[in-house]
């Protein structure tokens, strides 16, 4: 069985980008779940959960870098 593709998108987000990050955060799971089914929209809300929290903390902790000019 081949896996399923849930998402595709030719975006790259920047990480550094806070309007990026935003954007993702804020993006609601339907958006991502294509039929829109109660079963569909759990398993995606739960993938990007943890995804979400993760593209917050890099931002985070790319701002706390110091800058080397």
């Amino acid at each position: 069985m081949e896996p399923e593709t849930v998402y595709s998108s030719a975006m790259t987000p920047n990480p550094a980008s806070a309007l990026d990050v935003l954007a993702f955060i804020l993006t609601p799971a339907a958006a991502f779940a294509p039929t829109g089914d109660d079963e569909e929209l759990a398993a995606v809300a739960e993938l990007l959960g943890s995804a979400k929290e993760e593209a917050v903390r890099r931002w985070q902790d790319l701002r706390a870098e110091p800058r080397i000019n």
